[in-house]
């Protein structure tokens, strides 16, 4: 695609600010969930309001890990990594050991720490034979017709999020009866898309490339005002915004490592190998999701990263960066696709944007205010931009499949089999491992494709 800041293109310092901002909102919505979801895991483990992971260390530990990130990767791939979803039953597992071992909520922290290692250490591991092997394997493995309904999946399996965000839930659901505040949730997040589309359609040179930041304060704007007339009026469905976060308002990050350090002597043999059997078979499927990512953001720079700076730099990089990351923050980092997905609508590829944004968002996790203010933005403002960030992740995979001859059947069933794995949201529980619907996809075209998609013998 043509791209309006290449790689190593350097904005003004000025617009860098303001692109960097735009990446933190972009990739804001997953990385302070994370903290959400895991903090009520805690609350039912121990029976006490602890704090599993606090949104201003999650912040702090996604920018670490994606400076490690950067270094690892030569400066050539720009992405942020935030905190990976795939890992929260490894996580709730960490603290669950803990409380049926009968130790403290401390030993909790440093199984989180202990995990991230693991899990890092997978990667350190497949980097190494990657770097003996070299990638050509890859491509045998994950061709075009594989890899593109793969990364479509990464972004069409987010759909139910993004669409359940913009009537106001955090999560999916099964169907929507429509109520007043569903519909007042519903105007925000189309008053956010539209903004965004406008802007990245029609915006002339600056506006055009921050549309998430106006789309985001259009939307913004629009609940503070059904919030303020809903106080007028006395009415609950109208009031959007909710402020009671400052009440509870922290200034300085709760970092993992100073819980962590309290349980490290109540660590022993079995609780490690409980944490290993939790975080290790994880750390094999992300792997999966890893290149399909990055195999997006090669088409959409131009440039194979697998190839350069190499998928053994990537993988030291995300691996590295989860380890560096979890002991600030609590969970292993993982490429986001929001990032993807913003790089691709405003054509800024600009490395140096990218670490603007993890200097931003280690400076951010201190200023108490700022993080508040951010986790104030409604859930349906950020359904608005997420069904364009998540609709131009599924948007690039099936642009892989151009190439591809689809009126050959072998083909067709590959990328069939995908998308419906995919979309039907095929996961397995293996255990404590849980194979979500993109690995499932994965697992199932590679297989497809190798059985059925040989080249044909020359007669």
């Amino acid at each position: 695609m043509n791209l309006v800041y290449n790689v190593k293109d350097k904005p003004k310092f000025g617009q860098l600010i303001i692109f960097a901002f735009q990446q933190l909102l972009a990739i804001l919505a997953a990385t302070i969930a994370v903290p959400a979801i895991t903090n009520g895991t805690v609350v039912t483990v121990f029976g006490e309001s602890a704090v599993m992971m606090s949104q201003s260390a999650a912040l702090f530990g996604a920018g670490v890990g994606t400076i490690v990130y950067l270094l690892f990767t030569k400066f050539r791939s720009p992405v942020f990594l935030g905190s990976s979803f795939a890992f929260l039953g490894s996580m709730g597992a960490a603290f669950t050991g803990a409380a049926t071992a009968g130790a403290t909520e401390s030993l909790g922290f440093a199984g989180l720490i202990i995990g991230s290692v693991f899990a890092g250490l997978v990667y350190v591991i497949i980097a190494i034979v990657v770097k003996a092997a070299g990638v050509k394997w890859v491509s045998k493995l994950m061709p075009p017709v594989v890899i593109g309904p793969t990364v479509a999946i990464i972004g069409l399996s987010l759909a139910g999020n993004a669409i359940g965000n913009s009537f106001g839930f955090s999560s999916p659901q099964a169907s929507y009866t429509m109520n007043g505040a569903m519909w007042v949730n519903l105007v925000c997040a189309v008053i956010t898309l539209l903004t965004v589309i406008f802007f990245s359609v029609r915006g002339k040179k600056m506006f055009k490339l921050i549309p998430f930041i106006l789309g985001i304060i259009a939307g913004y704007l629009a609940a503070l005002a059904f919030t303020l007339i809903g106080r007028a009026t006395n009415n609950d469905m109208l009031k959007v915004l909710d402020f009671s976060a400052f009440s509870s308002m922290k200034w300085v990050p709760e970092f993992t490592f100073t819980e962590a350090f309290k349980g490290f002597k109540d660590v022993n043999g079995q609780y490690i190998a409980s944490i290993a059997v939790a975080y290790v078979p994880v750390a094999f499927v992300v792997f999966a999701e890893h290149i399909a990512d990055h195999k997006n953001l090669s088409s959409i720079i131009g440039h194979d990263l697998l190839e350069d700076p190499g998928l053994h730099c990537t993988l030291l990089g995300d691996g590295i960066g989860s380890m560096a990351g979890a002991f600030f923050g609590g969970c292993p980092n993982t490429t986001y696709g929001e990032s993807v997905g913003c790089v691709a609508i405003t054509g800024n590829a600009s490395v140096i944007t990218i670490l603007a944004t993890a200097i931003l968002a280690i400076a951010a996790s201190f200023c108490g205010p700022f993080v508040t203010f951010l986790s104030t933005i409604p859930t349906c403002v950020m359904g608005g931009v997420c069904i364009t960030l998540y609709g131009f992740i599924a948007v690039s995979g099936l642009k892989m499949l151009q190439p591809v001859d689809l009126n050959d059947n072998r083909n067709l069933f590959t990328a069939s089999v995908i998308l419906i794995a995919g979309i039907g949201g095929m996961t397995m529980n293996i255990g404590s491992v849980t194979l979500t619907e993109v690995a499932c996809a994965l697992i199932l075209g590679v297989i497809v494709n190798l059985l059925f998609n040989r080249p044909a013998k020359k007669e």
